[in-house]
């Protein structure tokens, strides 16, 4: 299958992450369509991203910046976790069990064992998640036309934007401030990135 052909629109935003591959044209009206379906998976999300901060708070506290900004982030996804319930329940729906992320599952398959490595790739995994969120959800802002919701979403992508810095930058600390080494391994992520989102193909979901 050949990758979809980049959009004129920037790829994330302002951050150090520059996806390699725009989503596929056919993903804003298939998400628009079936919105509902999206707000829901989008729940799920918010939901594993507080909990992914957590996570890296519990496993390198010891990273200097890593557990104040953990923290903070955790509780700022928790509150888009929030906003998000909130939409689905105006609109009578229900949070549904996980069906889990095809897309971060392959991302995770990146990461390498040892544990120096380990951490290093589980930020820029973050960092990576985080761009695509904001390429995604600024399509959304774009693309819908109640204002408060396009509104909200363009208000999210400018927090993933924010994100996918702050992983960056930890990551390049995790590497005792080597950036290039960081930046090179970067580039072989977003390069498999690419790949993955085309073989996750077409979904009703952020990812």
């Amino acid at each position: 299958m050949s990758r979809p052909t980049p959009s004129r629109r920037p790829l994330s935003g302002e951050g150090p992450v520059i996806l390699h591959a725009a989503t596929d044209p056919r993903w804003l009206p298939l998400a628009l369509e079936r919105f509902d379906e999206v707000l829901v998976d989008h729940a799920h999300c918010e939901k594993k991203a507080a909990a992914n901060a957590l996570s890296l708070l519990q496993a390198y506290p010891d990273l200097p910046g890593l557990p104040a900004q953990m923290a903070r982030l955790a509780r700022e996804e928790s509150a888009h976790l929030a906003r998000v319930l909130d939409l689905m329940a105006a609109r009578g729906l229900t949070l549904t069990k996980d069906a889990g992320d095809p897309y971060a599952q392959g991302l995770q398959k990146l990461i390498r064992t040892p544990a120096a490595e380990r951490r290093t790739d589980r930020l820029l995994v973050a960092a990576v998640i985080e761009a695509r969120s904001c390429e995604r959800l600024s399509l959304l802002a774009e693309g819908l036309t109640d204002p408060a919701l396009a509104r909200f979403y363009g208000e999210l992508a400018q927090s993933e934007d924010g994100h996918q810095s702050l992983f960056y930058r930890l990551a390049v600390a995790a590497s005792a401030g080597d950036e290039a080494r960081v930046k090179a391994r970067l580039e072989w992520m977003l390069e498999r990135e690419a790949q993955v989102i085309t073989d996750v193909g077409l979904r009703a979901a952020i990812h």
